[in-house]
């Protein structure tokens, strides 16, 4: 059982950052495929970026260059950089995990069965 927990959200200006973290308990993120997503109100979740067991990663295009996932290891947490924050980015961010390894692509939220419980972000203007 992979348990993920997120933090890091706030309310942050137009132009601002955050830096947004997963902590798992219970698996290695080296053993696992990962993605942040995250869903605003009345939407349905949105894939951001995902990295792979090897630290490959798959970033959503509308987040390239703003966005930058890492992860430290040692500590088992995955880290999401935001930068150049938007009105739209207003959301519920989600980290998930695949835990059982399922068929599909890395931005489908099918890929994932482990979620975190989300941290908002607001970005105001």
């Amino acid at each position: 059982q992979v348990q993920l927990v997120e933090s890091g959200g706030g309310l942050v200006q137009v132009g601002g950052s955050l830096r947004l973290s997963c902590t798992a308990s219970g698996r290695s993120f080296r053993t696992l495929d990962m993605g942040w997503f995250r869903q605003a109100p009345g939407t349905e979740r949105e894939f951001v970026v995902s990295m792979s067991w090897s630290g490959s990663t798959t970033y959503a295009n509308s987040m390239k260059g703003r966005f930058t996932v890492s992860r430290d290891t040692a500590k088992n947490i995955v880290y999401l950089q935001m930068n150049s924050l938007r009105p739209d980015d207003t959301a519920v961010y989600y980290c998930a995990a695949d835990v059982t390894r399922r068929v599909g692509s890395r931005g489908s939220v099918e890929k994932y069965d482990s979620w975190g419980q989300g941290t908002q972000v607001t970005v105001s203007s």
